[in-house]
């Protein structure tokens, strides 16, 4: 459920104001806590967000920072999402965090409720690696057994992945979609309208209870 939608000129604008919003809370939750547990996700769109985020004011060594979702490849990989992190996020500030990589390692599934998830959503429909076709799509939405991180493949994810599950998601205490460009508005536009989750499974998300806030720009 989109709650709020915030809409932004140009990149540069965007990344600013979500690295804001994020900083203040994980700050919020360091104050009420004692600690806070960042979630982010992976590809090219975030790479603008994480630079700013990096110099936030924020005491990021009681920060844990890990991933939506990642490909089953060593950080030695381009395509690793955690090579990804540590380039862009984890420098300035920001590398004091502790970094919870989900690449061969089963402890990451025993990370407490993120205090933020930031997602994005692919040009089919997919977010985190809930991808049309996933082998395992309907377990990642509805778990059999509580489990909050899982190994899934499909035809249009390249490696086989691990996501953290759609309940462990909503469990997020705050919960941000990130897209840009008019192609990502005209597939979340046909992702709000009617039609199955298994076409676009980012829709499981949208029609959820919990509340989104969307960040986009041209």
């Amino acid at each position: 459920m989109i709650a709020e939608e915030r809409m932004f000129e140009d990149r540069p604008a965007l990344a600013s104001a979500l690295a804001q919003d994020v900083a203040g809370e994980l700050a919020a939750a360091i104050a009420t806590h004692g600690a806070a547990v960042l979630a982010v996700s992976g590809g090219s769109t975030p790479k603008l967000f994480f630079a700013a985020l990096s110099e936030a004011a924020v005491d990021w060594p009681k920060v844990r920072v890990t991933l939506v979702d990642e490909r089953q490849a060593p950080e030695s990989s381009e395509r690793s999402n955690a090579r990804l992190v540590r380039a862009h996020l984890l420098q300035g500030k920001a590398a004091a965090a502790t970094f919870v990589p989900l690449y061969l390692n089963p402890a990451a599934a025993a990370l407490p409720g993120f205090d933020v998830a930031v997602l994005g959503m692919g040009n089919d429909g997919h977010t985190a690696s809930f991808f049309p076709g996933g082998d395992r799509l309907a377990e990642a939405l509805t778990p059999l057994n509580g489990e909050r991180l899982i190994e899934i493949a499909a035809p249009g994810a390249g490696e086989p992945r691990l996501t953290f599950t759609l309940p462990a998601l909503e469990q997020a205490r705050s919960l941000k979609l990130h897209i840009e460009g008019q192609d990502k508005r005209q597939v979340l536009a046909r992702a709000l309208g009617p039609g199955p989750v298994e076409e676009m499974p980012v829709r499981a998300l949208l029609r959820g209870s919990k509340p989104i806030t969307l960040y986009w720009c041209p």
